[in-house]
């Protein structure tokens, strides 16, 4: 998924002109520093019906818990279960905090990343399991070798049920993806919940209770470490590579107009995973049945390391492209009055705002730090929403409607965070940005317009001068300017 344009040098002042699409509204009236706590984004109201469907969701999703509990318990013991846990719980943190890592410009929302998670866990381990001992027990009525369904039935039921809890995300909850980065993120925390209860199973079963069966709790160990080496820290990132493939297509899905493209992204990515799920299957049923461990090999450093690292250098390449999102998108509000150039520019890169994130900590403490990160995914919501708009995602007049309402309440979310610094830093020079320069008040007295510096630098807090009265047709519930404040703002 391209840009519809590509960037320039970066920096917002000379970035190309506001692009098509919905009328911006009016920049809003300069405000005064506040204190106390920063303002927060405002919460969606739980209906009775999506309590309903929430509490359906948390019951299915239970049931499957308790199913899978009790199942592995009856087949494993309780001493092999508890041990599969343990240990398959020990990579767990790693993979999650890797794909939080890759989420970092506009982090999902909790909920939805632990319905990923708890889907695979649970949902998608209890269908696989239930068709692929069903399948199991088919080949062997029909004296046919059981690895087949390792080939033929389980690349497919699993791959099928991992995306599914991402897919009805999706179809449900569209405004909550901004593209392939969600998807990856999506899928890959239901793959990692899957994988940790697949490895329940080969840790706790093949490994300490099969060992300890046979020839005591020693070698039952033993066991286990040597699974945990080959499955885990070897092959640990089999299920969420393959699944990866299908959030790749979720998230194209997610960012296109195009029909066509939403229905065969998706289709495309899970028959990609299934395909790769199946080869890596199919690599260790060969090398048993010929006894050429090269072939194994071969497949691994072949087929999987290039894929890994092909999928691990578009994650970052996607992770940054989001970043540069926000200089593409963002400049129609600098024109409008809206933002000024140096906070588009601080909101660029991760280093960036990290930095406004110390400043703003040294002028305000924590609630500081708090509203600079609350400013700076209000922004990347911002820039997300208008990029969707300007690819035509929304169609019918209630979802254009719905886009300019969260339009407005994202801008004054950013007024809100925004008053929180104006004034604040005893360092920075009293201003106004008024959507083309600076109006900046010297020690001396003197005030004098200043054109935006070439270099993009930590965002300046000024206050943003109103705009002139529109002109003709506004939408309606768009805010309109009022007098403004008196000038300079007042320091705390």
């Amino acid at each position: 998924m391209r840009p519809d344009r590509p960037a320039t040098d970066g920096y917002a002042d000379r970035m190309a002109d506001t692009p098509p699409g919905s009328p911006l509204p009016s920049s809003p009236p300069p405000t005064a520093p506040s204190v106390g706590e920063a303002p927060r984004m405002p919460l969606r109201r739980l209906g009775w019906r999506r309590f309903l469907v929430l509490a359906g969701v948390v019951l299915f999703i239970a049931a499957c818990a308790v199913f899978m509990v009790f199942t592995l318990g009856q087949s494993l013991g309780v001493r092999a279960l508890l041990i599969g846990v343990v240990a398959a719980i020990l990579p767990v943190p790693v993979l999650v905090a890797c794909f939080l890592w890759l989420d970092r410009y506009e982090p999902e929302p909790l909920k939805y990343l632990i319905f990923c998670f708890a889907w695979g866990a649970f949902v998608s381990t209890a269908a696989s399991l239930t068709v692929n001992d069903f399948a199991a027990n088919r080949f062997a009525d029909w004296s046919l070798p059981s690895a087949l369904t390792g080939v033929l039935v389980a690349p497919f039921i699993e791959e099928l049920t991992k995306a599914l809890g991402p897919i009805l995300l999706l179809v449900f909850r569209r405004r909550e993806w901004s593209g392939i980065t969600d998807g990856l993120v999506y899928c890959g925390l239901s793959a990692v919940g899957f994988a940790m209860v697949e490895n329940i199973l080969y840790l706790g079963g093949y490994g300490y209770a099969t060992g300890a069966e046979r020839y005591g709790p020693a070698t039952g160990t033993q066991q286990v470490i040597a699974i945990f080496i080959v499955r885990i820290l070897l092959f640990g990132f089999a299920h969420p590579l393959f699944t990866s493939m299908t959030g790749v297509g979720l998230g194209i899905a997610a960012r296109t107009a195009d029909r066509r493209v939403r229905v065969l992204a998706p289709i495309g990515g899970l028959l990609l995973a299934m395909m790769l799920h199946g080869t890596w299957n199919l690599l260790p049923t060969l090398t048993q049945a010929t006894g050429e461990a090269v072939i194994m090999l071969y497949g691994f450093l072949g087929l999987m390391v290039p894929v890994f690292f092909g999928m691990v250098g578009l994650a970052v390449w996607l992770r940054a492209w989001e970043g540069r999102l926000t200089e593409r998108t963002l400049p129609a509000y600098v024109r409008a009055g809206w933002l000024s150039p140096p906070e588009v520019a601080a909101l660029s890169s991760l280093g960036r705002r990290h930095a406004a994130r110390s400043w703003a900590r040294r002028v305000a403490g924590d609630a500081g730090v708090r509203a600079m990160r609350g400013y700076q995914f209000a922004a990347t919501r911002l820039a997300l929403l208008r990029d969707g708009s300007l690819r035509g995602l929304d169609r019918k007049p209630a979802e254009q409607e719905r886009t300019a309402r969260e339009e407005r309440e994202l801008l004054d979310a950013i007024s809100a965070y925004r008053s929180f610094f104006v004034g604040r830093d005893p360092q920075a020079p009293a201003g106004v940005w008024d959507g083309s320069r600076y109006h900046l008040r010297f020690p001396d007295g003197t005030q004098r317009p200043v054109d935006a510096p070439d270099e993009p630098v930590v965002p300046i807090p000024v206050v943003l001068a109103p705009a002139p009265p529109p002109v003709g047709y506004a939408p309606s519930g768009w805010p309109v300017p009022r007098p403004a404040a008196p000038w300079p703002p007042g320091r705390p």
